[in-house]
């Protein structure tokens, strides 16, 4: 099917807040340094959800959204070297061009080459593989894994380890390398640290997981769903508390618990007012703060300048600092090696024409990572 227009199933969201809708789409070929993917498994994410409800300033419709999926190589455009067909693959969000000013500081993994585009939910030549019923259909996020075939810049795109199990490994396309970055790159979390996760979600897990891989010696889970706690112990969560059982705010009550509050903290929600929480949980001199969890658009932070002027440090992570390209590999790795879980985040597996109910049992709190074989 090489240089050949490919008819597949794919979950086309055709407008905001409506439930996707199982397709039969085409799929153009790659061209100069693009990349044609067999989906084989792909995971839904709360990001997804974010631009679904039609909250995404960056969200256009009609689109196939999905960037949590591994797959095969299809075929490649001209240029391409990186990867060749019957490659295994994980699609990339954030994509590592190895040449820009970003690729080239070592203290970011936000390459640009290609951000604009992406953003507008084009190839970077402006242009769209996908269409539908004569409509032309929009990517999402540089990688559209909610489809059975799907095309991606060849810098947008890590080649795994073959013997990988990719209803498994997809899910190092966001959320589990997103939580345990922010601890091992982001935080650079140190042995015996005190450590606070607030939001027990699969990035928050990985959070925990990456505190622990680290070597912190209490680990407190924060989150108001009580039934996420016995998994954060799992985990490696030494403790769990839910704001609500106090009368004070959560983060007088860490401060307490810890004498002085936490040396590492992380928001894994996406609430302003919890991140907030998360900075004032931290210890006076030398706290520091990760913000993972990403803010509806327009929302902004406050807290007292004097948190900052007397040590407490606020950071933010995308991706968990990971260079794409070069990182992803190594992160399959030490999940076949054991060093960090993966299948412990996968909490249900359904069918492709099941993928809105995926959708439900996130939002229910029901799921950690639903994975849908396409």
């Amino acid at each position: 099917m090489a240089n050949q227009v490919i008819k597949c199933k794919a979950a086309v969201a055709w407008e905001a807040g409506k439930p996707l809708s199982i397709e039969e789409i085409e799929v153009a070929p790659p061209k100069s340094h693009e990349v044609r993917i067999k989906i084989i498994a792909t995971a839904v994410c709360h990001t997804d959800a974010y631009t679904l409800s039609g909250a995404d300033p960056e969200g256009c419709f009609p689109v196939i959204l999905g960037h949590e999926g591994a797959g095969i190589v299809e075929s490649v455009g001209e240029g391409v070297t990186k990867v060749k067909a019957g490659d295994t693959v994980i699609p990339l969000y954030i994509p590592q061009c190895g040449e820009c000013k970003f690729c080239l500081n070592p203290k970011t993994n936000l390459c640009q080459k290609i951000r604009v585009t992406q953003g507008k939910g084009l190839m970077p030549d402006g242009t769209s593989r996908f269409t539908c019923k004569g409509k032309t259909i929009l990517h999402y996020m540089g990688t559209s894994t909610f489809s059975e075939y799907t095309v991606v810049a060849d810098i947008s795109v890590a080649k795994i380890d073959p013997l990988a199990p990719l209803d498994k490994v997809c899910l190092l396309g966001c959320g589990i390398s997103t939580g345990y970055g922010a601890a091992i790159n982001t935080a650079k979390v140190e042995p015996g640290s005190t450590c606070a996760i607030f939001g027990l979600g699969g990035v928050g897990l990985a959070t925990i997981m990456g505190c622990k891989v680290a070597g912190a010696s209490r680990i407190i889970g924060v989150d108001i769903n009580k039934d996420k706690f016995a998994r954060a112990k799992e985990f490696g969560a030494s403790e769990c508390v839910n704001p609500q059982d106090f009368s004070k705010p959560i983060q007088e009550v860490l401060v307490e618990m810890t004498d002085g509050g936490v040396d590492y903290s992380f928001e894994c929600i996406g609430n302003v007012k919890v991140m907030r929480a998360a900075l004032e949980a931290c210890h006076k001199g030398w706290g520091v703060s990760v913000v993972v969890g990403v803010a509806a658009s327009g929302e902004e932070i406050s807290t007292r300048p004097f948190q900052l002027v007397t040590g407490c440090t606020w950071k933010g992570t995308a991706f968990g600092g990971w260079k794409s390209v070069e990182s992803i590999p190594k992160l399959v790795s030490e999940y076949m090696s054991k060093k960090i879980k993966v299948d412990e985040f996968v909490t249900h597996n359904l069918s492709f024409d099941q993928i809105n109910d995926a959708f439900e049992l996130m939002h229910a709190g029901k799921s950690i990572r639903t994975v849908v074989k396409v």
